[in-house]
């Protein structure tokens, strides 16, 4: 039995004949989601305790550098997105496949007439001359005999998706401005990176402390960025309401840009120093489970999001919440959202102010007198370059 329903061509997709997938072959389809859920799971809470181990807390330096490893650990996931949302987006696959076609079949000259290319008496969109280069991705070479090759993507483009792409090149300046999500993980990278070349020197100056200032200080600093967005997202959603109900007139979609970047911002402070925060403070046998526990709030957070959604919805009568944004009341959910966030901020700074950190093992001997080997070093260099100094003045003098 095949574990996916048979393809369906154009004239059944016409006249509504496709084979829907069984009940055996969506149960496959669950089994493999949520496995691959529970592997991410296991991953995700053990990669983090196992990078911090490789970190001797017992050595001054390493216990500095173990303070850089999560912003780095955190950038590389947040580029992993990124790189998701770009590359590997199900829309954009099409584009990268186009490109690499055209790029396989570079040699191959172009046909007499673009009526040759694959697929050209059916196209959605009119041909143009524009990116010509892109056509070589439609050419039909000796490998796309059978018409069933003709309808593989992996062999041989359509007309269509070759135009598409063409429309796209020419709306991704645009798109790279305007992409909320791809703003929104920029901004984490922008300001993870901020925080180990910017913020943690200065801190340090400030603090004398080698964190520059402590986990729960910065988590508390990402409470306050999420209160602050949606009290953003609140005044930009009544302001756009009432331009677009009252004027008529429609407005950019940067206003959202703020919020986003505010979004981007809490999550640098608040998810990685969380992350640290659990994996330093728990005991050293118990790393990964502190940080499961961890990850389980963020997933219990999803399932509480939706259970709001559905009793605002409810006592609301469906006047907040509505698939028209211009006839809802959106801003007053985000308000509800903020009051939600601030009692949140004073219940986490009741409990923060009460916490004492774990006490970090002493330095090891081995490290206390290397140390002052080179502190002492230091002070005899110094006394004799003092001392030579004075010397050659004397002797000037002389």
């Amino acid at each position: 039995m095949s574990m996916r329903p048979p393809p369906c061509d154009d004239f059944r997709r016409q006249h509504h004949e496709c084979i829907e997938a069984n009940g055996r072959q969506l149960a496959l389809l669950d089994a493999a989601l949520y496995t691959t859920a529970l592997g991410g799971g296991g991953i995700k809470s053990n990669v983090s305790g196992f990078g911090s181990d490789q970190y001797d807390v017992t050595d001054p330096k390493e216990e500095k550098a173990m303070i850089f490893f999560f912003n780095r650990f955190y950038f590389t996931i947040s580029i992993g997105s990124l790189f998701a949302v770009i590359v590997l987006g199900s829309p954009l696959t099409v584009i990268w496949w186009v490109l690499f076609l055209a790029l396989k079949k570079r040699n191959q000259p172009y046909p007499f007439h673009p009526s040759l290319l694959n697929d050209y008496e059916n196209r959605k969109v009119p041909y143009t001359h524009k990116f010509k280069c892109l056509d070589k991705a439609a050419i039909l070479d000796e490998n796309c005999g059978a018409n069933i090759k003709k309808n593989n993507p992996w062999v041989v483009s359509t007309v269509t998706q070759v135009e598409e792409v063409k429309m796209v090149l020419k709306l991704l300046p645009i798109w790279f401005t305007c992409s909320f999500s791809t703003f929104l993980i920029i901004t984490i990278l922008i300001f993870t990176s901020l925080n180990e070349k910017v913020f943690v020197p200065l801190a340090r100056k400030i603090t004398h402390n080698a964190q520059g200032i402590t986990s729960l200080q910065r988590i508390g600093i990402g409470l306050v960025l999420s209160i602050a967005a949606m009290v953003g997202a609140a005044i930009v959603e009544k302001q756009k309401r009432a331009i677009v109900v009252e004027k008529q007139v429609k407005i950019s979609a940067f206003w959202l840009l703020f919020q986003f970047f505010l979004v981007g911002a809490q999550e640098a402070f608040a998810y990685v120093r969380q992350l640290e925060f659990f994996i330093r403070e728990a005991p050293d046998r118990m790393k990964s489970m502190s940080t499961g526990l961890f990850l389980s709030t963020i997933s219990m957070g999803f399932f509480v999001s939706s259970l709001l959604v559905s009793i605002v919805d409810h006592v609301t009568k469906r006047r907040w919440l509505r698939s028209n944004l211009n006839k809802g009341k959106l801003n007053k959910f985000y308000w509800l959202l903020a009051v939600l966030g601030f009692l949140n901020f004073l219940g986490f700074l009741a409990l923060a102010s009460r916490h004492k950190y774990k006490i970090q093992q002493p330095i090891k001997p081995e490290y206390r007198d290397k140390e002052l080997k080179r502190w002492n070093d230091e002070k005899t260099e110094e006394m004799e370059k003092k001392a030579s100094f004075e010397l050659e003045r004397n002797v000037k003098e002389l």
